[in-house]
């Protein structure tokens, strides 16, 4: 039998939710030392590491090239985000992103979807696409659940009509997943993508989080 230390009520510090925050990101800098990057990318990353308590995140989360600084200058320019599930979109900071001038939404529930996913016999999130592609402000497309949304994106890239300005493509799961990821890094649309099985909506909110806090120096 392994021996344990008995919890009690005094091992537990008594802490505010930003006491909690600031200490969980200083432990998560100080166990990630040198494996996190030190420029923009480190605050997406541990971000998502402090939603998830996954340092695999260190090593899964590809940026392409200059992704970040236009992620920024889109969100400064009032892009709406678009995500493929209601949990996404609820984890989205809505008052960081209206500061900036944009809107998050997300498709899935549309009566006109369901129906036109029905007709055609694909998903709901490859139809949100189509719908998000009328959309013409800026856009970010953040995906964290559906591997076709992420390939219809690229059907969609290629065909020229949608250009997003960053896609966060971050689906969880085994069919497909890792297929439809590498789909979005072969583009030359901005991208931040959890490569391999791992990810979730969580993480699709949390990438778009740190960005927005990144954008109004509100928090780590």
């Amino acid at each position: 039998m392994k021996d344990f230390k008995e919890t009690t009520l005094a091992d537990i510090e008594r802490l505010g939710p930003m006491e909690i925050e600031k200490k969980s990101f200083e432990l998560i800098t100080q166990e990630g030392g040198s494996r996190i990057p030190g420029d923009e990318r480190a605050m997406i990353i541990k971000r998502v590491i402090h939603t998830t308590a996954d340092f695999d995140y260190i090593e899964n989360l590809y940026f392409s090239p200059g992704a970040v600084e236009k992620a920024l200058k889109a969100l400064e320019s009032g892009a709406w985000i678009v995500t493929d599930t209601t949990m996404a979109l609820s984890g989205i900071n809505k008052k960081s992103l209206q500061k900036a001038g944009g809107e998050a939404r997300c498709f899935i529930g549309d009566e006109d979807v369901a129906q036109k996913a029905k007709e055609l016999g694909v998903t709901r999130a490859s139809v949100c696409v189509d719908k998000a592609a009328d959309i013409k402000q800026p856009l970010i497309y953040a995906v964290g659940n559906a591997p076709t949304a992420l390939v219809r994106l690229y059907e969609k890239i290629r065909e020229g009509t949608i250009k997003p300005e960053l896609i966060i493509g971050v689906p969880v799961g085994f069919v497909n997943v890792e297929a439809s990821k590498e789909l979005i890094m072969q583009t030359e649309v901005p991208c931040i993508v959890a490569r391999g099985r791992k990810g979730g909506s969580n993480v699709a909110a949390a990438i778009c989080n740190a960005l927005l806090y990144m954008l109004d120096g509100s928090r780590k």
